[in-house]
């Protein structure tokens, strides 16, 4: 990317030591697989990331001993408890718990170790349920949240807050990031506890392949919804840190959406499958609208390149190589 014309607010220009240790918290995770390549393809040759079979990050004494033996220079906090709109509205405890102790964990750690550069990536879901829309970064805390995903959200409000008491306190030049809807190779393919995107993609690949003639999917349809693939996320947070430095909080988003059904037809277009689509309104249909104002981050000098489709077949075919995995 090239220089903004006329520097922002916020804008640096802080090229990041291709020697430097970058630990990617959640690096077997959807965001921080897609991280991990995309720094590696940059040329960074100490990408350190292990997997929570090695380092519980919800175990404090764990991750304080870790950080004091590794020492990174740079952390991309990516870890997080995540799921689509049925396992947070079922399971707010361990989002809400899960979530909170992961990020003060690595927040902590960090801190006394003094890592100099650190991205917290949050949600789009820490805005409110009616916020206007676009959603500014200033919609933060200015109105009720959606209640199916309220104890993921308050999570990541607190790891924001976090990382903007630091730096006030310390000085540190830590970011914060706001994903929207993410969506890509690596993806949780589960047929309960999966994000939108994939959900779709496994319903009607099983459709398909059983020969099913209808697929019902939560919900009217109606609701609205902005994607990014995850890939797009990934340059985003290279780009974030060694082009911003400020307070506030960055969208990262396309700034385009479409409706839950247009999503569905263009799935089952990309999968193949042919039959009907029918809606359980019986279900939840979450936030009426939730599409990201990415005005900050394109002013930066950032925008995202893999349109929909393309992004939809990508996941797609890596859903068919990996399914017994992904379905897990």
């Amino acid at each position: 990317m090239s220089s903004p014309a006329s520097a922002p607010c916020g804008y640096i220009h802080r090229p990041l030591d291709r020697s430097a240790r970058v630990f990617v918290a959640g690096s077997r995770g959807l965001v921080g697989s897609a991280v991990c390549r995309h720094l590696e393809r940059e040329g960074f040759t100490d990408v350190v990331g292990p997997g929570s079979a090695q380092l519980d990050l919800r175990e404090r004494r764990a991750v304080l001993d870790w950080f004091a033996a590794t020492r990174p220079d740079v952390v991309v906090l990516a870890a997080a408890r995540v799921g689509g709109i049925k396992a947070n509205a079922t399971r707010p405890t361990e989002f809400l718990s899960d979530n909170l102790r992961i990020q003060v964990n690595v927040l902590d750690a960090a801190l006394e170790q003094g890592v100099e550069q650190l991205l917290f990536l949050g949600s789009s879901c820490v805005y409110p349920k009616f916020a206007d829309q676009p959603i500014r970064e200033e919609a933060l805390l200015t109105g009720a949240l959606e209640p199916t995903n309220d104890a993921y959200a308050i999570a990541k409000i607190a790891g924001l807050l976090h990382v903007q008491a630091v730096r006030r306190q310390h000085g540190l030049p830590w970011i914060s990031a706001m994903p929207t809807n993410l969506y890509g190779p690596g993806d949780n393919f589960h047929p309960e506890h999966s994000h939108v995107l994939a959900s779709l993609i496994r319903r009607f690949h099983e459709a398909r392949t059983a020969g099913a003639q209808r697929v019902v999917n939560w919900g009217t349809g109606t609701p609205r919804r902005e994607f990014l693939h995850v890939d797009d996320l990934a340059r985003a947070c290279l780009y974030l840190l060694e082009h911003y430095d400020a307070d506030g909080s960055v969208n990262v988003g396309t700034g385009t959406d479409l409706t839950i059904r247009e999503a569905a037809e263009l799935v089952a277009e990309v999968v193949g499958y042919q039959g009907a689509i029918e809606w359980d309104a019986a279900q939840p249909d979450g936030t009426p609208r939730k599409v990201l104002d990415v005005s900050r981050i394109t002013t930066l000098g950032w925008a995202p390149c893999i349109g929909l489709r393309e992004g939809i077949a990508e996941a797609y075919a890596w859903y068919v190589e990996h399914r017994r995995s992904a379905a897990l």
